[in-house]
């Protein structure tokens, strides 16, 4: 199938099974968000698809296996993702920090060459992302939710076809937030896009599809709908907290 394709993956770490045996499909174009209570398994699932943390099972992205490639044969495979903690170049402007991204596969010498122009695909990733105004701004005098899109950009310059996002709008202002999920479902007409997410009112709004796991296993999956009435996921995980939501 085109999207992500996880068929008995399972992750064990000194005895400890974290992920165990996850079947998981993602078609292209969704926006797929996973939740579940810490120690859940969701990071370590998404470091196994990343080749950050040793698994047995498979993992395909567009027909092309992922697991036992190293981390940035996967990334050339159009696997992109991000962190809970900003990874960007806070010395260098948005500008020389998409630059980079774009370089990833150029040789040093290029990348030393002073740029006269800024290339195609670097001027998209400032328009998508809504940094063009900030272009010249240190990467490191960004507000947090910027910095979360820069890194975004930078894996679109990198072109990244399958976006795995590790709490994006953890510390964003509510403006922030909304503009990121808007973000995500333009990114969505040509890229998978996968959340992990805790925050419950941004699932609400901008998830297509919700991925429950609890205990390293897969709880509950559907529609944001169908998820909130499971009474499975409310017991482990949401409670009440998702029922108030809704009032």
């Amino acid at each position: 199938m085109t999207g992500l394709s996880v068929r008995q993956l399972r992750v064990v770490f000194d005895g400890f099974v974290a992920v165990d045996g996850v079947d998981l499909d993602v078609p292209s174009g969704d926006v797929r968000f996973i939740i579940g209570p810490n120690g859940a398994g969701k990071t370590t699932l998404i470091d196994a698809i990343t080749g950050l943390a040793k698994a047995g099972g498979s993992v395909t992205f567009d027909g092309q296996e992922l697991l036992g490639r190293k981390v940035h044969r996967i990334a050339r495979l159009g696997v992109g993702r991000t962190f809970q903690n900003s990874t960007v170049f806070e010395e260098l402007t948005v500008l020389q920090n998409l630059d980079i991204a774009a370089g990833w596969s150029r040789g040093p010498l290029t990348l030393l060459r002073r740029r006269t122009s800024v290339p195609p695909e670097v001027q998209h990733a400032l328009e998508t992302i809504r940094l063009t105004a900030a272009r010249d701004q240190l990467a490191g005098t960004l507000p947090h939710g910027q910095k979360q899109w820069l890194e975004i950009g930078m894996l679109l310059v990198q072109n990244a076809r399958l976006f795995l996002l590790d709490e994006p709008v953890a510390g964003m202002s509510h403006e922030e937030r909304d503009a990121t999920g808007q973000l995500l479902g333009e990114l969505s007409r040509d890229h998978t896009v996968v959340v992990i997410e805790h925050d419950m009112d941004f699932l609400r709004r901008f998830a297509r599809t919700v991925t429950v796991m609890h205990a390293g296993r897969i709880l509950s999956e559907g529609t944001v709908a169908e998820v909130q009435a499971d009474p499975r996921v409310q017991e482990v995980y949401l409670g009440h907290a998702m029922e108030a939501g809704n009032a």
